[in-house]
């Protein structure tokens, strides 16, 4: 079966939705040929999503595909992640692992994390301007994982540089990208050797105890859970936070009620995260069966992508899509939908809600020190964030 290329180019990058919004209308359930010359099912419509996040029937072991997907190749090391995992593996290791994202829990690390806003916030005061994506929305979740995991603050910066260097290498050094992710699992190795022979008050520790006391992890799912936590933690908080910002910058109506009535920033959130979804397309999926999405036949072990970015902005489910109005009902698939709804979705609301309801508040001139349409995006299909966020404060 042929498939059509997916028009992907610098406009895309800036502004994807017309392109989804075409394919919504047009061909909500369609066969393309991806950037990397993969073919696979792209699905648009919100209900088709949302039922596929929740199919048992969409596998997201790369097992189950026919070969054609290509991705991003991880050391089996590092692929052992709830990323890549069905149950009952998947219900056992989330199960470890969701103690750590309980509601107490995460009002307990609000306090962290206020503290490190403030701080890195002082510093970009100090300078009066600031490229908002390197010298906040990005050491700040670095330092909430690394917290989190027990990492040690010395090694958040070398870390915060591989994984930049890995989701996107320079273009002349596509090579890169492995290497790494070779430092990372490296690192992963010697920061797990180290909490074993001197445990601490943190997750990593707790894992590592759930795997030494009966086997409950293997030593792969316990680096690539820590693999697949240090980088959800980071990017994609990284890529909410500035589109977040971005986008109150240019809606100064909603940037004026949020600064006005601390009460409208969780509702105010939760529409940003609809409106600019950090990662608008979600994990791979492979049917285990030939199945039919939306009235469309899609044959077993094919590539299905499911689109949450077009799907937050369906008609049929969001009147007038394209506005950010805090007021809207429905739910967006942001975090996902059924058995892998996103682990962490508390702690990410708590990180915006902080990060973003901070610096707004605190610099109440705050604007672009560029044209909006100057401002560059990451060349990336899947993930959505910008590269630079240069702001004035007065």
């Amino acid at each position: 079966m042929s498939a059509a290329t997916l028009p992907i180019s610098e406009d895309f990058f800036g502004n994807p939705y017309p392109v989804y919004e075409q394919l919504r209308q047009h061909a909500p359930v369609s066969r393309v040929e991806l950037p990397d010359g993969a073919p696979a099912w792209l699905v648009t419509r919100y209900a088709d999503v949302r039922a596929a996040l929740a199919d048992p029937r969409l596998s997201l072991d790369k097992r189950s595909g026919n070969g054609t997907w290509k991705g991003f190749s991880l050391p089996p090391a590092l692929d052992a992640n709830l990323g890549n995992m069905d149950p009952p593996d998947h219900t056992r290791i989330r199960r470890l692992v969701s103690q750590a994202f309980t509601p107490r829990r995460v009002e307990s690390l609000r306090p962290r994390i206020q503290q490190t806003a403030d701080a890195l916030l002082d510093e970009v005061a100090a300078q009066g301007h600031a490229d908002l994506v390197r010298d906040y929305a990005g050491p700040l979740p670095v330092v909430v994982i690394c917290d989190l995991l027990g990492a040690p603050a010395a090694d958040r910066q070398e870390f915060r540089s591989w994984t930049d260097t890995m989701f996107t290498p320079p273009a002349d050094d596509r090579a890169a990208a492995g290497r790494a992710v070779g430092a990372i699992h490296a690192y992963l190795q010697r920061l797990i050797a180290d909490k074993r022979d001197h445990p601490c008050d943190d997750l990593l520790s707790a894992l590592i105890a759930a795997r030494d006391d009966g086997d409950r992890l293997t030593e792969d799912e316990l680096t690539s859970l820590a693999f697949l936590l240090l980088l959800g933690g980071y990017e994609n908080t990284v890529h909410a936070i500035g589109t977040g910002v971005l986008t109150l910058l240019r809606h100064p109506e909603l940037l004026a009620t949020v600064r006005a009535d601390p009460a409208q920033l969780a509702p105010t959130i939760e529409e940003l995260l609809r409106f600019e979804p950090p990662s608008p397309v979600v994990m791979r999926r492979f049917p285990v069966e030939d199945m039919t999405i939306g009235g469309v036949p899609v044959p077993r072990g094919e590539t299905v992508l499911l689109v949450v970015g077009a799907a937050n902005r369906d008609p049929a489910e969001f009147p007038a899509p394209d506005e950010v109005d805090p007021r809207r009902s429905g739910s967006h698939l942001t975090f996902g939908h059924g058995i892998h709804y996103c682990l962490a979705a508390s702690l990410a609301r708590a990180e915006l809600e902080i990060a973003i309801g901070t610096v707004v508040r605190r610099f109440p001139a705050l604007r672009l020190a560029v044209p909006a349409d100057e401002l560059r995006w990451r060349p990336s299909f899947r993930t959505r964030g910008l590269v630079t966020l240069p702001i004035l404060l007065a």
